[in-house]
């Protein structure tokens, strides 16, 4: 019987583990496959969503834990944490000799699993490469496809923008997103099963959410750091005009982080707003039929581009932090501008529901994944296939 193969999935950060979930429970089933699950960063923190304990209830168990996280608040520490990410992961896969590590879209620490795996030769897997966005994410994706050896990409598109950059087509692969894997499971299944005060604590008001009710996250825009404080004001301005049931949740470990939460409190303190409680974290199937059910997701998440367009929920995207990737017809763009984001809540809620899009897969991603991870050919360097292109010869002194 041939040797299974070892894959390692780090995952650095709460919003990933709903990324990820569906082809974590494809490899741990799959006859070929032997799952490693590497928690690192703000994946361990409570103020982050401390996401083992998750990991543990739904039958899957962490292999190792990396301690990386510096305070991201401002730039400075977003890079030393890169950094301690390099070290500290390089000495686990080391230790665990994986046959390929798994590195997940484009936050800004992802990038220390790149190089902590393409530095030791490891066979590199990059999901959700080939999109475009803004902040940070945009350099840290492309950076992370740079580094990978096996592409597993989320639409046509991307897997063409792969391509572009240079990528073997061989070894690049459209198995959709398995963010979405889950949400066809809630699809089939939406109803609100649980009561989220009681489930998940959190602070601030408990309004009646039974007649419906508005879902926030909005993150700090790395890119944009300094304007985190006036572009959340705004936000927070508007939910208090609409007066609706409003659930809020945590922003990610970005550069700015901080300061979101601390205009959430001033504003707290400063303003009535009895309508809006706030989360820190909840598991990924509750957030989900949480936000099936809303009338509107309001911020800059991915998620409002990817599951909800998939699950055929009204979002509002605020600001740049998605600009450029796919989308559905359930999205509406707008400025960090107070009046610009009642007018979209308003004119959806007079809409309606809008139709499902599919851009990002069917809801089969996981086990498309695994399958893929348990017969593609490894390898840790990359052959020139620049569409057959004749090198360059230089002749004379090149200029200083």
């Amino acid at each position: 019987m041939s040797k299974k193969r070892k894959v390692c999935v780090v995952i650095t950060a709460r919003p990933s583990y709903s990324r990820i979930k569906a082809a974590l429970k494809a490899i741990q089933k799959h006859p070929k496959l032997q799952l490693q699950v590497v928690l690192a960063g703000p994946a361990l923190l409570n103020k982050y969503g401390n996401i083992e304990n998750i990991l543990h209830d739904e039958g899957l168990e962490v292999t190792e834990r990396v301690y990386t996280m510096l305070d991201c608040e401002n730039l400075t520490s977003m890079a030393k944490t890169v950094g301690i990410g390099v070290v500290e992961l390089s000495n686990v896969f080391f230790k665990l000799k994986p046959h390929m590590v798994v590195v997940i879209a484009d936050r800004f620490e992802t990038i220390s699993v790149s190089i902590a795996a393409a530095y030791q030769n490891i066979p590199l897997v990059h999901i959700q490469g080939g999109e475009i966005t803004g902040s940070i994410d945009e350099k840290v994706r492309h950076a992370n496809t740079k580094f990978a050896d096996i592409h597993l990409v989320c639409s046509p598109k991307a897997r063409k923008i792969v391509m572009k950059l240079g990528e073997d087509p061989a070894f690049v692969f459209d198995t959709g997103c398995p963010s979405l894997d889950l949400a066809a499971e809630v699809y089939e299944n939406p109803q609100l099963d649980f009561d989220p005060y009681k489930k998940y604590g959190g602070a601030g008001g408990r309004p009646d959410y039974s007649n419906g009710y508005l879902v926030v996250m909005q993150h700090p825009v790395t890119t944009e750091y300094g304007e985190s404080r006036m572009q959340v004001e705004e936000t927070l301005q508007a939910v208090k005009e609409l007066g609706r049931p409003t659930f809020w949740f945590a922003p990610n470990a970005d550069a700015g982080t901080d300061a979101v939460s601390e205009t959430i409190r001033d504003f707290r303190s400063t303003y009535s707003i009895p309508h809006v409680h706030f989360f820190n974290n909840m598991v990924p199937a509750d957030f989900l039929r949480l936000v099936m059910n809303a009338e509107c997701l309001i911020g800059n998440s991915s998620m409002g581009i990817r599951e909800c367009s998939f699950l055929g929920v009204p979002v509002i995207n605020i600001g740049t932090r998605q600009g450029g990737r796919e989308r559905g017809m359930n999205v509406v763009d707008v400025n960090h501008d107070k009046d610009e984001i009642v007018a979209a809540v308003q004119q959806w809620m007079i809409d309606g529901r809008p139709e499902r899009s599919f851009v990002y897969g069917d809801g089969n991603s996981g086990t498309k994944m695994a399958e893929v991870l348990a017969t593609v050919p490894l390898r840790h360097s990359k052959k020139l296939h620049y569409h057959d292109e004749e090198p360059v010869h230089y002749s004379g002194a090149v200029g200083v």
